[in-house]
């Protein structure tokens, strides 16, 4: 489950199933307010995220009057309720190229703002937090992809009881749209 699809498999689930959310219990929060359900949260979270506070967006807004706030359903509940959109960083590419407005502040890793602006490049994006930057997601690159594809040198295996019924989650929640 992604945060673009996290409340289409989250409603596909029985009202009355109880869900335990992992691994991030911001984005289950979302969930579950979007649903109008409540989870059994995983104490799990983007620490990128995390850092993001109201006291940025309210900077922010001084800064850059008039400019909405997009922020990622993986912040803090204060940060969503602050900004102007929660999005998934897909949805705040579809967004903003719909919105008349130029300026936009964006509350999620700072890699997002390289595609926002080859994309929209008469649209002027600003960053709620210059040090929102993940460590981990800077540990890929394609060199790396290129190298393990390759040699194949770090493989999981997975016992097969343990692999079909991942696979078979896996699949359904591929098959929610």
């Amino acid at each position: 489950m992604t945060s673009a699809n996290a409340v289409q498999v989250a409603r596909s689930y029985a009202p009355d199933q109880p869900i335990i959310f992992v691994p991030d219990r911001h984005l289950g929060s979302y969930t579950a307010e979007q649903l109008g359900r409540t989870f059994i949260l995983w104490p799990g979270f983007c620490p990128t995220h995390a850092r993001l506070t109201q006291t940025h967006i309210q900077t922010a807004r001084a800064q850059h009057p008039g400019a909405p706030v997009l922020v990622h359903p993986e912040c803090p509940k204060p940060v969503r309720d602050a900004a102007d959109a929660v999005l998934s960083t897909g949805g705040m590419c579809r967004h903003v190229q719909g919105r008349g407005e130029s300026t936009f502040i964006i509350g999620t890793e700072t890699g997002i703002l390289h595609r926002l602006q080859l994309e929209n490049p008469a649209k002027t994006f600003y960053p709620l937090l210059e040090q929102a930057v993940c460590p981990n997601m800077k540990k890929i690159t394609l060199e790396k992809i290129l190298w393990s594809l390759r040699e194949m040198h770090t493989v999981i295996t997975v016992p097969d009881p343990i692999a079909g019924k991942a696979r078979h989650a896996i699949e359904a929640m591929l098959a929610i749209n």
